[in-house]
């Protein structure tokens, strides 16, 4: 026999004067179950989870805990229910230290008073997701992206949620940590907690879901048994048109040849952070670097676009040894290096700017190359397909996946011949990833030389040409062609032979 659910929504709908962001929404949350929500950016999914927590109230419609009507308040109504949500913007204090972090709102604590029991659960939880460097006296600001986010996560679950949803919170994850944070929500599961997962990387939904459903424009779209629908067949539910593959088709380099170097380096090195870095990016390929979270990656680009000291080795641009000292030389129009970095929020926007003002930064200071006017980026707004209500509107208003289109246009408006980009697909619908891949082969096919960085195998298999798997610094395989297969990735991931991974 069925549990009763946790929580339902019975025709809930979310208005937003003549928008309307969720259309007469019937959903429940039982428990023992692990359920995956699908969707395009503005598909209603975010509003579907802040509903849930609190968040906002909806326009029409009932929400029911427990078989009981009920109207949230505020977050911490919802949270006195055990509905806990982790958002994939994080909302830990980072000028405060990961202890202070965790006993904010915990459980037990007010004013006046702290549990700090919940501080052993806390790094029990950090060891078991292999994250016990992670300091309790860490200032948070100090931590990356990825550890930042297993402290979100950690915060979450030491609430003891009935509910637990996770909306794209294993997204700056490395491989090895997102299924270490998998066996915890497991073992929740197991416990009775109800589980809804959003997340866009179709290999987490199939590793973790037990059931799925899919929003389109505001409406549920369908609700099924995770397996019982193909890869394909859920890309149509979400789009609701067919998309034959998601990567476009790779050139085969082997026989077309090696294209022109526009970039190489020679045993770049960093004390303590990169060891003898070797690469070379030609025009016509897109050269994947992959690994494990914080092995140097992020590094290798920032030292190529000039944000790194003590850079040892050499670079060479169009075949000349060159300096890169700044952000302002890598991008001058004799060197042309554009950087897309990892955090587009706060690295590669200025949120309180317009989206004009946002996308004219780059040409600041470069001499000949300082684009004016909206229609300059007319082109690659339209090719990216940005939606906008005019460019005169703070970037903030838009998606996420449009945020990011806003970063590309930007630099891609300078012409570079060097395009480097840090996981630009973090957290971005399928549709939206679909125009990215397809742009980034159609420039490198213009000639363009790309380095991309992405925590997800399947952009290395499907989308690169090359990979360049990074441990400890040091550039660890060097795949092509039918050698960039997930096991291959996975097993230089983690100092693997590769030869060794293929008799395994």
């Amino acid at each position: 026999m069925t549990e009763s659910p946790i929580l339902e929504m019975k025709q809930v709908s979310k208005r937003y004067g003549a928008t309307t962001a969720l259309e007469k929404v019937t959903f429940s949350c039982v428990p023992s179950e692990i359920h995956a929500v699908l969707g395009e950016n503005g598909a209603g999914k975010s509003t579907l989870m802040k509903l849930m927590a609190g968040v906002i109230r909806p326009s029409e419609g009932d929400i029911i805990v427990d078989g009981a009507p009920v109207t949230f308040a505020s977050p911490s109504d919802a949270a006195r229910l055990g509905i806990i949500c982790i958002f994939q913007e994080l909302s830990l204090v980072p000028d405060l230290n990961v202890r202070a972090n965790l006993l904010m709102s915990a459980p037990g604590s007010g004013l006046f008073r702290l549990d700090t029991s919940i501080l052993a659960q806390a790094q029990q939880l950090l060891e078991r997701v292999g994250c016990g460097h992670i300091r309790m006296n860490a200032r948070v600001g100090d931590l990356s992206l990825a550890d930042q986010q297993v402290v979100e996560i950690v915060k979450g679950l030491v609430k003891k949620p009935r509910l637990l949803i996770l909306d794209e919170s294993t997204s700056a994850l490395n491989t090895t940590v997102v299924e270490r944070v998998f066996e915890l929500v497991r073992a929740e599961r197991d416990l009775g907690v109800s589980v809804l997962f959003i997340s866009h990387r179709f290999h987490e939904i199939e590793a973790l879901a037990d059931r799925i459903s899919v929003f389109r424009n505001g409406r549920l779209v369908d609700t099924f048994d995770n397996g019982a629908h193909t890869y394909s067949e859920i890309i149509d539910k979400m789009v609701g048109q067919p998309i034959d593959d998601l990567f476009p088709p790779k050139p085969d380099i082997t026989s077309r040849g090696d294209g022109e170097v526009v970039l190489q380096t020679d045993n770049l090195a960093i004390s303590d952070a990169l060891d003898g870095i070797s690469l070379t990016l030609r025009k016509g390929q897109i050269t994947g670097l992959g690994g494990l979270d914080g092995q140097g990656q992020t590094t290798i680009l920032k030292a190529l676009f000039g944000l790194m000291r003590g850079v040892e080795g050499t670079i060479a641009v169009a075949g000349e040894v060159t300096a890169i000292p700044s952000p302002a030389v890598a991008k001058n129009p004799g060197i042309g290096i554009a950087y897309i970095p990892e955090d587009r929020k706060t690295e590669g926007l200025i949120q309180s700017q317009s989206i004009l003002e946002n996308l004219e930064l780059p040409g600041i200071g470069n001499p000949g190359k300082q684009p004016e006017g909206g229609d300059t980026f007319t082109p690659w707004l339209d090719r990216l397909e940005l939606k906008h209500g005019g460019l005169e509107l703070p970037v903030s208003s838009l998606s996420g996946g449009n945020q990011q289109k806003v970063v590309l246009s930007k630099w891609l408006a300078l012409a570079p011949r060097v395009l480097l980009l840090a996981d630009p697909t973090r957290g971005i619908d399928v549709k939206t990833k679909t125009q990215i891949y397809q742009m980034l082969r159609q420039l490198a096919d213009e000639g363009t030389a790309i380095l991309l960085l992405t925590t997800d195998y399947e952009e290395l298999i499907h989308l690169c040409d090359t990979a360049h798997i990074v441990y400890g610094g040091r550039v660890v395989a060097e795949l092509t062609g039918e050698d960039i297969t997930g096991q291959n990735i996975i097993a230089a991931s983690m100092n693997v032979g590769v030869a060794e991974a293929g008799h395994a």
